[in-house]
């Protein structure tokens, strides 16, 4: 039986009442135009060139050589998410990437790191080791929302990025780790990562987290004193697009949303109506919780695609999106569909960084560095310099505003596949 968490804090039967009175119709749906954010955009934009370079990177430090040539990532363009060729990528960013002749063939060009990504690497060796159990804690939460309890390695590949991983988690974290993972293999011959026991310490959701971190600064307010004692509901943070929070349509149907019942991503949601408008809700917590484990609070919608029947979410799940523009921003940039959640950011930043996004953002001001002395063909610029503390802001910021503006005729495809 699937283990119930402590912080399930109202009875199966209340829930199952309130269904039986809410079904898919009780709620009026709205439909919703889509709604561009530039800041979220640029974040897109920006962070695309840096995870293909962290990529690379990771590679170029696993080759048993210590660099990689150019015929050996030219099919990696795809993979990478790149817009253009992987040799010109590796050319952009001279602060990372050493170009140099292959010993034997003259003609062949090969790229290595400098010394400043060699120091970035070591600094984030450093982070990896000194936040292992915050690690281990959001990949056990991640496996806890799975029916199994079991992710394919290869969702979790496409995922490492984001959740902040090692690059050789498998053979380091893992291993370290007996009594909480296992390697198994699926009935399809897929080998999956496995939760060993079940953690009732960790199965408390992100928005649990904050309301009751709000309920403490507050003193505990009523509010939250009625949720323990199964007689309220949480509400999820919304921001909503300008000029569609004060339409009236909108907030009664997002008041009824929030009066519904939270069910923890955590809990047994096996005896609830899949049809149901509090199954909806339900899908809505295990993406929020989902996003909320990532250290940028985002990933793209395929990499959610592939694990929409381990979480028990609906097929064509995109509309969650679409429908909740308050809790969550749907990306089209770089030739891909990337969900954001918007509590995560405020002005185009993280609210609350993690260190490896604030290394990031080091990394990324040294590519963007070399970039520009590159391209305005100055010698290249300080080792000293390239590791200034202080990260340019280059977002397109406008003051008082979330850069936020609604797209007349544009329409987002609900579930067409991805790249």
């Amino acid at each position: 039986m699937f283990p119930k968490s402590q912080s399930f804090l109202f009875s199966m039967s209340k829930l199952f009442h309130h269904q039986q009175w809410r079904g898919m119709g009780a709620m009026a749906k709205v439909r919703l135009k889509w709604v561009k954010n530039k800041n979220l955009d640029h974040i897109i934009d920006t962070e695309t060139d840096l995870k293909a370079a962290c990529i690379l990177k990771d590679a170029i430090k696993r080759s048993p050589t210590g660099f990689l040539t150019a015929k050996s990532v030219a099919d990696w363009q795809k993979l990478l998410g790149l817009t253009v060729p992987v040799l010109r990528f590796l050319r952009r960013y001279p602060t990372l990437f050493h170009e140099f002749p292959h010993g034997r063939y003259a003609s062949l060009p090969c790229f290595k790191l400098t010394e400043t990504a060699l120091m970035l690497d070591s600094q984030e060796e450093i982070i990896h080791q000194s936040h292992e159990a915050d690690t281990v804690e959001r990949l056990c939460r991640l496996l806890m929302m799975m029916r199994t309890r079991t992710v394919s390695l290869r969702s979790l590949h496409s995922l490492k990025f984001d959740l902040g991983l090692p690059d050789n988690y498998e053979k380091t974290l893992v291993m370290r780790y007996p009594d909480h993972f296992c390697f198994v293999k699926a009935a399809n011959g897929n080998p999956c990562l496995k939760l060993v026991t079940w953690r009732d310490e960790f199965a408390f959701s992100a928005l649990q987290k904050r309301n009751e971190r709000d309920a403490g600064v507050a003193g505990e307010d009523g509010l939250y004193r009625e949720f323990k004692r199964g007689q309220s509901a949480l509400t999820f943070p919304m921001s909503f697009p300008r000029g569609y929070g004060a339409q009236k349509k909108v907030k009664a149907w997002m008041d009824e949303f929030q009066k519904l019942p939270y069910i923890s991503p955590y809990d047994d949601a096996s005896n609830i109506d899949p049809e149901s408008d509090l199954m909806e809700k339900r899908a809505v917590g295990v993406l929020h919780e989902l996003l909320s484990l990532t250290i940028h609070k985002k990933t793209k919608r395929n990499y959610l695609r592939s694990m929409r029947a381990e979480l028990n979410i609906p097929h064509k799940f995109t509309r969650l999106f679409t429908r909740y523009p308050g809790i969550f921003y749907l990306s089209l940039k770089c030739k891909t569909t990337t969900v954001i959640l918007k509590e995560g950011y405020r002005r185009g930043k993280l609210v609350e960084p993690h260190p490896l996004t604030r290394l990031r953002d080091k990394f990324y001001h040294v590519m963007r560095t070399g970039f520009l002395y590159r391209a305005r063909g100055l010698g290249m610029v300080s080792k000293e310099e390239l590791l200034l503390d202080k990260v340019d802001d280059e977002g397109p910021e406008e003051e008082g505003s979330e850069g936020e503006e609604i797209v007349e005729g544009s329409e987002l495809e609900e579930d067409s596949e991805d790249d």
